[in-house]
């Protein structure tokens, strides 16, 4: 039976990526096994370049059923996707724009906004890979992710709510709304305020409850600065709307700004509460875990 390891450095949204790959290889091979490992420490590193016993759990994994494939996402576990790989001579699989160089791994799958080096092994994703998946889409259903002040953008209420209240005033839809770790108290109470409306904070939501309302949703509106739950939501087969939020002062566009402004030339979102034209998903869905799961199929690394 063929196994992949997933090398995690314990972040939720590098993980993500890592599963969604894993999953869509399955759907291909579904006599995989797939096991998820943390990153390794420094000590335990060590012990494997001069040639040490393996550490526990690894050593029980690789007893039962070695790797022939490792996937990682991460600065952190760089070294120990390069490392295992080579100590059981499985193919290296990293996520996003690796720290070291690319030549070093079997295959980099990088978004397009980070504009990679064309390579034999490298290989261009729009945004970074997710789990998502369609489910039975519920007619005339639409959720609001609202997020929160960033690195790269700075907050207006003001701004959002006048953007909420057109939403809600020219749709007919049965929406549901819930916010993020970084939605400020403020903004909590006015979204609370709102009429028409389901609204459950983050705080109240359970694992997976988000991505269980993308895969029946008909509609998703986000706000910008919440970029990777806008390819969440094209890949759960939504049709997307981004709301405005401001970006800070003096802030030259980020790789991920330019990256969902793309997606907006291309069609994939609309920008704005505009509602001259229905929003419409588009076809075939995004589903870039896949189209990589089947790159790697057809190679027969597994």
């Amino acid at each position: 039976m063929s196994a992949i390891w997933i090398i995690t450095d314990g972040k939720p949204g590098h993980y993500n990526q890592s599963l969604g790959l894993a999953n869509a290889l399955k759907t291909l091979q579904p006599q995989l096994q797939v096991e998820t490992l943390p990153a390794l420490s420094k000590r335990q590193l060590l012990l494997i370049l001069v040639g040490g016993a393996l550490p526990e759990p690894l050593r029980t994994y690789a007893e039962h059923n070695p790797p022939q494939l490792l996937i990682a996402a991460g600065h952190a576990t760089h070294l120990s996707l390069l490392l295992l790989s080579r100590h059981f001579k499985a193919r290296s699989v990293v996520l996003m724009q690796p720290s070291l160089p690319c030549r070093w791994f079997d295959l980099c799958l990088i978004p397009r906004h980070d504009h990679p080096r064309p390579a034999a092994n490298i290989v261009e994703t729009q945004g970074a890979l997710n789990p998502m998946s369609p489910g039975v889409k519920h007619a005339n259903t639409g959720v609001i992710l609202i997020g929160g002040p960033s690195k790269h953008h700075a907050w207006n209420d003001d701004q959002l709510l006048s953007q909420l209240q057109q939403l809600l005033a020219s749709s007919a839809c049965q929406w549901l709304m819930t916010s993020s770790r970084r939605t400020p108290e403020e903004t909590l109470v006015r979204l609370k305020s709102l009429e028409g409306i389901t609204f459950v904070p983050f705080s109240e939501t359970p694992p997976g409850w988000v991505a269980a309302q993308l895969s029946t949703a008909e509609q998703a509106w986000i706000t910008a600065d919440s970029v990777s739950m806008v390819y969440e939501a094209l890949t759960a087969g939504c049709a997307v709307g981004v709301l405005d939020v401001p970006l800070r002062q003096a802030e030259r566009p980020s790789r991920l700004v330019k990256g969902l402004e793309q997606l907006v030339r291309q069609g994939w979102v609309h920008q704005g509460v505009d509602h001259s034209e229905v929003l419409q998903a588009v076809t075939p869905t995004l589903n870039e875990a896949q189209r990589c799961a089947r790159l790697i199929h057809d190679r027969g690394w597994l």
